[in-house]
């Protein structure tokens, strides 16, 4: 004769363990978040920003981004080949066309296009990484992801965001700091 398990015990030990890998994955959530928001508060130390794909139309989300950047105290480098000049900032066709003294400076690199189009901006800014030991690091706007262009970046020493707002980011992490 087969003895039956104690199902009270067995339903008792499956919920305990089911409690239990919710809250590791509640805890590895958060680890995962505090981490980002480290890497995050590490690019908004950076004080030279290359904002490439800005709009000179003020209704756009990179015109508002960057204006809210260079109001707090960043200095912008626009990337558009279409402008001459966006928010009172010189603009440059490509970061590779900015004079090298421009390049130098250039610690992070935020990009408003579409993910398609992102790979060739990584290597770009790769390219003046090897050259200049600058940017730092890739920023890739809400709503944009590379995985290969963020592998390549990451491999070339350059510290990869994807998918968050700059200046969304800034507004929380600067009123964390507050409270």
């Amino acid at each position: 004769m087969k003895k039956k398990p104690a199902t009270g015990i067995a339903r008792r030990e499956k919920l305990i363990l089911t409690r239990l890998a919710q809250t590791l994955q509640v805890g590895v959530t958060m680890l995962l978040e505090t981490l980002m928001d480290e890497k995050i508060k590490l690019v908004l130390k950076c004080k030279t920003i290359a904002i490439v794909g800005l709009s000179r139309d003020p209704s756009k989300d990179s015109y508002k981004v960057a204006e809210y950047l260079k109001k707090n105290g960043y200095r912008i480098i626009p990337v558009n080949p279409f402008a001459g000049e966006i928010l009172g900032e010189k603009c440059f066709k490509s970061l590779l066309e900015a004079p090298e003294e421009v390049q130098k400076t250039i610690e992070v690199v935020d990009i408003f296009r579409p993910s398609e189009e992102v790979h060739p901006i990584v290597e770009q800014a790769v390219r003046l990484k090897q050259k200049h030991g600058n940017p730092l690091f890739i920023w890739m706007q809400l709503g944009i992801v590379n995985t290969q262009a963020a592998e390549l970046a990451e491999k070339n020493g350059l510290t990869v965001i994807m998918d968050r707002c700059m200046m969304i980011e800034h507004k929380r992490l600067t009123r964390m700091q507050r409270s």
